[in-house]
């Protein structure tokens, strides 16, 4: 029988970690034997598996399978306590994280708050191309996809069906290529039989890079393979385009010299990302040095120069003494620097130190669909079905409790064998899919002006 572990009561030495991601909880875990009382306080009460989001956005997976509530992940360790709050600022002097309601010391401080997308000083586009961050943009976004296809059903002007089921993903890093197959797929193979007036294959999702190529940080090769299988879905690749302008129902990008106006319902922005707003609290409170991506540089050992005290890790820093380019805003990053934070910790306490942070890089990797994925894992790359199979296991793996692995591998089966997404669900309140006639016939008009001019 399993009993409540006893708290520590007297703790010599507290240490405060801000943010239950990755990087965060690791740290937390791997404290479990050092003689420290650790706090991790966090917005939410749960670790959320953000590489799976997009799963979610596109209804393969539920919010459920891709989180754990920290206080069960965390239960058998018995220095740790977790605590649902804000932090919103930090007390340098007095060694304290301020909350929204209330004041909590520290002796060592970890800092992992994350990361958040960059609309590049466009923040009025995002109620208009939500990012894909949190359970709430992914629900949004299944609301706003499976919207998408119903008004597309109860729609007679051809025009305005188009643009129903026009899908723009502006950035095509992991996150937007394995969101333009996954649209494509249930497009194509999920919806194949669940409408009467619309076939959901002639949807279009168009996916909007603005480098020379899709998945800029993987080898040449793997973006040209990732490209194919995107084709193969008719997913129509559009690089070297930037977007200059997003509106409810279009989208304008230029390509070269020239501006295009793409008609489209939905667009979803998984381009570029920056660092959370604590991070300015942060560098305000420590004279701490910010890159423009608005992450704290970091000495190598983690810590903030200045305050050997103060550690920031996960997409929140900034370090690049190692390969002189700053480390890549992934899952494996923080949960080593999560882990490292805590040896060191354990080393201080004893007298001793550590040699700087060192990445081991095991390699990236992204799936584009059904049995299709491009892997660079050093050693080799792989795309195609061998990819996707190490894809497939190395994502259950790194999610934090069994049960939700074995829910994850019955769906992912499940949709295997049948092509159907369960977790189809709009929730929310359902808005007026067909509007008064009048508009129809003024947002008609609109639309010819803009195809004219």
């Amino acid at each position: 029988m399993f009993k409540r572990p006893k708290p520590v009561t007297d703790p010599t030495h507290r240490v405060v970690i801000i943010g239950g991601g990755f990087g965060g909880l690791h740290a937390a875990r791997s404290l479990k034997r050092v003689p420290v009382w650790v706090t991790l306080i966090d917005r939410r009460n749960y670790h959320l598996f953000q590489p799976l989001l997009y799963q979610v956005a596109t209804g393969a997976l539920s919010p459920a399978n891709i989180c754990a509530p920290l206080r069960s992940v965390l239960r058998r360790r018995k220095n740790v306590e977790v605590l649902l709050g804000e932090v919103v600022d930090f007390d340098v002097d007095d060694r304290q994280v301020i909350l929204r309601d209330g004041r909590v010391p520290y002796d060592t401080l970890v800092v992992a708050a994350g990361a958040q997308y960059n609309y590049f000083g466009n923040h009025h586009w995002q109620p208009l191309a939500p990012s894909l961050k949190s359970i709430e943009d992914a629900t949004d976004i299944r609301r706003r996809v499976l919207l998408a296809f119903e008004a597309a059903e109860r729609e007679t002007d051809p025009e305005l069906r188009r643009a129903w089921l026009t899908f723009v993903i502006v950035g095509a890093g992991p996150t937007g290529v394995e969101l333009a197959g996954a649209l494509a797929e249930i497009a194509r193979y999920s919806f194949r039989h669940d409408f009467r007036h619309i076939d959901p294959a002639e949807a279009r999702i168009i996916l909007v890079e603005g480098l020379d190529r899709v998945l800029g940080t993987y080898p040449p090769d793997l973006s040209n393979k990732a490209v194919r299988s995107l084709l193969r879905l008719g997913v129509t690749v559009r690089t070297d385009c930037m977007v200059t302008d997003v509106q409810p129902d279009r989208v304008r990008i230029r390509c070269g010299n020239g501006i295009d106006t793409i008609q489209a319902r939905t667009t979803l922005w998984t381009a570029g990302v920056q660092a959370s707003p604590l991070a300015r609290r942060l560098a305000a409170a420590t004279d701490a040095q910010m890159d423009r991506s608005g992450r704290i540089i970091v000495a190598p050992d983690l810590t903030v120069p200045g305050h050997p005290r103060i550690f920031v890790i996960g997409d929140m820093a900034r370090l690049d003494h190692q390969t002189g380019a700053p480390l890549p805003g992934m899952a494996p990053v923080a949960i080593q620097q999560g882990r490292y934070v805590a040896r060191l910790v354990s080393r201080r306490l004893a007298g001793k130190t550590l040699p700087p942070f060192r990445y081991r890089d095991r390699g990236t990797m992204a799936t584009i669909g059904r049995s299709a994925a491009v892997a660079d894992l050093k050693w080799a790359r792989l795309s195609g079905f061998p990819a996707w199979v190490i894809w497939l296991f190395v994502h259950l793996m790194q999610l934090v409790m069994f049960q939700n692995r074995v829910l994850v591998l019955v769906q992912w089966a499940w949709h295997y064998v049948t092509f159907n997404k369960s977790a189809r669900l709009i929730t929310g309140e359902v808005p007026t899919l067909k509007p008064p006639e009048s508009s129809r016939k003024e947002e008609v008009t609109e639309s010819a002006e803009l195809a004219h001019h």
